[in-house]
């Protein structure tokens, strides 16, 4: 009788290890799906056109990858010194002046101010960068608080602009900082 029972508790445990499926296989195709997703990026580039009657022209890559959005402008055209950043509400560059892109892009109904600080910030308050060569500036800038194309009205920038200012942000005057005419301007177009 004990073999017996033996025999039907083997029986039971071969099958039961037959019809599970195997754990190793599962985890290795939810790894590599991760690892593909992770992977993922998006890119664009826009170019920047003189606005206000400047020279100052360029163009910027938007790289989205991992949930990171990582800018890269190459300017020239400005003078040396602090110039302003902005990502502004809309993309239409069309005017002479390119107020025709609106005001800084705040889709969270902050208050103007430095990137990142506790009393609040638009999402499109980069801020300054130097200049020291007229010839060509780069400026680099990364966020998870931006996506491309996810559709999320707090996070894409796409149907927004990229506004350089001929000053400087003083990261204080509401609603834009004070940073002078917009002398160069592109649109964030998909």
């Amino acid at each position: 009788m004990k073999k017996i029972i033996s025999l039907i508790t083997l029986s039971i445990f071969v099958i039961a290890c037959k019809s599970e499926p195997k754990k190793s296989d599962s985890k290795t195709n939810n790894k590599a799906v991760s690892v593909e997703k992770t992977q993922e990026s998006k890119s664009l580039s826009i170019h920047l056109n003189p606005k206000s009657d400047s020279n100052v022209n360029g163009v910027v890559h938007f790289t989205e990858t991992n949930g990171m959005v990582e800018m890269n402008a190459k300017i020239s055209g400005l003078s040396e010194g602090l110039h302003a950043i902005h990502i502004h509400q809309t993309s239409d560059c069309s005017s002479v002046d390119g107020k025709s892109a609106g005001g800084h892009w705040n889709p969270t109904n902050q208050p103007h101010g430095k990137w990142g600080v506790e009393t609040g910030y638009h999402k499109g308050d980069i801020g300054n960068f130097m200049v020291k060569n007229a010839e060509e500036t780069i400026v680099q800038f990364s966020t998870d608080e931006w996506c491309i194309g996810c559709g999320d009205p707090a996070k894409d920038i796409l149907g927004k602009s990229v506004i350089i200012h001929q000053g400087t942000d003083d990261y204080t005057s509401q609603p834009s900082g004070a940073a002078g005419s917009r002398v160069s301007c592109a649109g964030i177009i998909e």
